[in-house]
């Protein structure tokens, strides 16, 4: 059967402020469609990918009509519903004979508001997408769905609700995400500037959920009683072995944390070491799972970055989003870090429940304090299916405008701040942090390749119109 599957197009310019876009824009390869993909490829179907990344509207709406798909699916964040919307009005205008499915993480959580929201959808995926889908298609033909876990649907005017489907338990099972699929444009999924050293970089998860509790942090088990699902070792090695035969040269590990399971990350580090395979890699750690001994392991496997949650460098917003580390921890594990050569990356959080304007100076100064390589000032953004989200007459108030909700358009507001000092917070902070002459001339120092140059002619750019270009952060 033919599948299509499709990211509605969005602009860089709608998610970071314009004038500094360019240093912080960055293309994901989407994990979560390229395995729906491999799944319904491995059942036997045909599938195209359309990512409005890189494609205009008109150029979806070409492809899948000269495709003609029995099957479509659309990928939705919060941010991106109502272009989600938008996609499905103007592909039932053109071609209406075919099943139309949404999935990602704003329909998992607001399920059946989806279908009432926009009528053009048939189906709405609930969970993990590999075997929904594939069972989904197995039913299509009859167009019943009764049973199949892990999907609402509609029976004529009747919204149906199924039970949700159990989590994936064995990964190794699942058959590698079809990158294949990106085709030409694989290059041009980066992170962004100065987070990487060679490309093409594919996008590899070890596991799966969280056992945390971030009041921010979306994750389908709600609970975290299904605790985190790993990948054995061996299965780790073969996909990055697939990777590099493929051609990608970096690689960039997105799980919550590598380190969650130390012995596990221990081995995986003492495998690529000895296979002596040619990438470098990133990876994103929580500072009380790393010792200096793991991460000179890392960093002699190949790993030149790692990624820190600092989130505050106040201790009392680090309790109120639960989020179980300690300044100490973050001074030592940031610390040892650098002592072993890696790059740190820390971003931080304005917005939190509590804070205070005088806080977030504290964490800005805290910043400063620990001198990671590179540090990112967002605003906590409320995703639907968060704690925060759950409890937001609790902690503060909300944008109802989805467009809002991209870590940079101050979505949620404390009662104990106002929007204007989340913006202003975050300008003093990426001013003061990447003005110094300490960092300035580390920076320089550091520039080896063509990749060095552009993303720091990017950075230079926006320095400027964070010095000199008034009200950088805001609507839009």
């Amino acid at each position: 059967m033919k599948c299509a599957l499709i990211i509605p197009p969005w602009l860089p310019e709608e998610i970071f402020a314009s004038k500094t876009a360019g240093s912080q824009i960055n293309y994901w390869q989407p994990l979560g469609t390229l395995y729906v993909a491999a799944a319904l490829q491995r059942a036997g179907h045909e599938v195209r990918f359309y990512n409005g990344a890189f494609m205009t509207h008109q150029q979806i709406m070409a492809g899948v009509a000269e495709f003609k798909p029995r099957f479509v699916g659309l990928y939705s964040t919060t941010f991106g519903w109502q272009k989600a919307q938008a996609m499905a009005e103007a592909l039932r205008s053109v071609q209406g004979d075919f099943f139309l499915a949404v999935g990602g993480p704003f329909p998992i959580a607001v399920q059946e508001q989806c279908l009432v929201e926009c009528p053009q959808l048939d189906a709405v995926v609930t969970g993990e997408g590999e075997e929904t889908v594939v069972e989904l298609l197995e039913r299509l033909a009859g167009g019943d769905f009764a049973g199949v876990l892990g999907l609402i649907w509609r029976r004529g005017e009747e919204v149906v609700k199924n039970p949700p489907r159990p989590l994936i338990t064995d990964l190794d099972a699942l058959p590698f995400p079809a990158r294949e699929l990106l085709g030409d444009a694989a290059g041009q999924y980066v992170p962004p500037p100065a987070t990487y050293k060679r490309k093409p970089v594919a996008v590899i998860i070890t596991s799966r959920g969280c056992n945390r509790h971030c009041l921010y942090c979306f994750q389908i088990d709600k609970s975290r009683k299904s605790g985190i699902r790993y990948r054995s070792v061996d299965n780790v090695m073969a996909e990055i072995r697939h990777c590099l035969a493929q051609g990608y040269r970096e690689i960039k590990f997105i799980d919550d944390t590598l380190a969650a399971d130390y012995d596990r990350a221990m081995e995986l580090a003492r495998r690529i070491k000895e296979e002596k395979l040619d990438f470098t890699w990133f990876a994103s750690a929580v500072v009380n799972q790393v010792d200096e001994k793991l991460l000179r392991a890392f960093k002699e496997a190949g790993c030149w970055a790692i990624l820190f949650g600092a989130e505050s460098g106040v201790q009392k917003d680090l309790n109120t989003i639960h989020k179980g580390i300690t300044l100490a921890q973050t001074r030592k594990a940031v610390a040892a870090a650098k002592r072993v050569g890696i790059t740190v990356y820390t971003p931080f959080l304005f917005g939190i429940p509590g804070q205070t304007f005088a806080d977030g100076l504290k964490s800005i100064e805290f910043a400063l304090e620990i001198d990671p390589d590179i540090a990112n000032f967002h605003a906590l953004t409320p995703f639907p299916g968060t704690e925060l989200w759950d409890n937001l007459e609790k902690y503060g108030t909300v944008s109802h405008d989805l467009a809002d909700y991209t870590y940079q358009g101050a979505a949620f507001i404390p009662y104990s701040m106002t929007r204007e000092e989340i913006n202003e917070l975050r300008r003093i902070a990426f001013k003061r942090f990447y003005s110094r002459p300490k960092f300035l001339w580390r920076r320089l120092l550091a520039l080896r390749s063509v990749n060095d140059l552009k993303a720091a002619w990017e950075g230079v750019k926006s320095l400027f119109w964070l010095h000199f270009g008034g009200r950088i952060f805001g609507r839009r």
